[in-house]
């Protein structure tokens, strides 16, 4: 495998794609996106797309392509993305690290933000009018961090809020 995968993980609001956007600039790297394969109905449960048609080709050296999924229109765009094999590419976003992602992932880090801090962002971004979608799903994330600990099991914590 020559692409080393370096997942950006956190819960939503945490500053992953901040971060991430960063260490793209310095490493040249692509970004995959988890929010291309989520969705509010399907928070969490989408990672065998990402595993099938990102993860699995990169590590074979292959083009990977998948159609992201478009939140305004709530489906799949007709025009995919390709990602192609790479010395880096970094997978961001929620679950990014999940324990289906670790066979193909070179590093991962867990970026830590208070709640409160993660939940006025993510109003911010999509409206007050989201404030019952960002509770179901932070649910669905707290489900996630207890059951796989991924700042536990990650390479490098860093710190959201800065």
């Amino acid at each position: 495998m020559s692409t080393r995968v370096v997942a950006i993980d956190g819960p939503g609001g945490s500053g992953k794609s901040t971060f991430a956007d960063l260490l793209a600039d310095r490493l040249d790297a692509s970004i995959v996106h988890t929010d291309d394969f989520a969705s509010w109905d399907v928070p969490l449960d989408w990672y065998p797309r990402l595993r099938d048609e990102v993860l699995v080709p990169l590590s074979e050296n292959r083009s990977a392509r998948f159609r992201p999924f478009d939140w305004e229109l709530g489906a799949l765009r007709d025009v995919p993305i390709v990602v192609e094999p790479a010395e880096f590419v970094i997978v961001e976003g929620v679950s990014s690290s999940r324990e289906a992602f670790r066979p193909y992932l070179s590093f991962s880090v867990w970026v830590e933000t208070p709640r409160e801090v993660r939940l006025r962002r993510g109003l911010d971004r999509d409206g007050e009018e989201a404030a019952d979608f960002w509770a179901s799903w932070m649910a669905e994330e707290d489900v996630y961090v207890r059951r796989e600990d991924p700042a536990g099991k990650a390479d490098m914590v860093v710190d959201g809020t800065r």
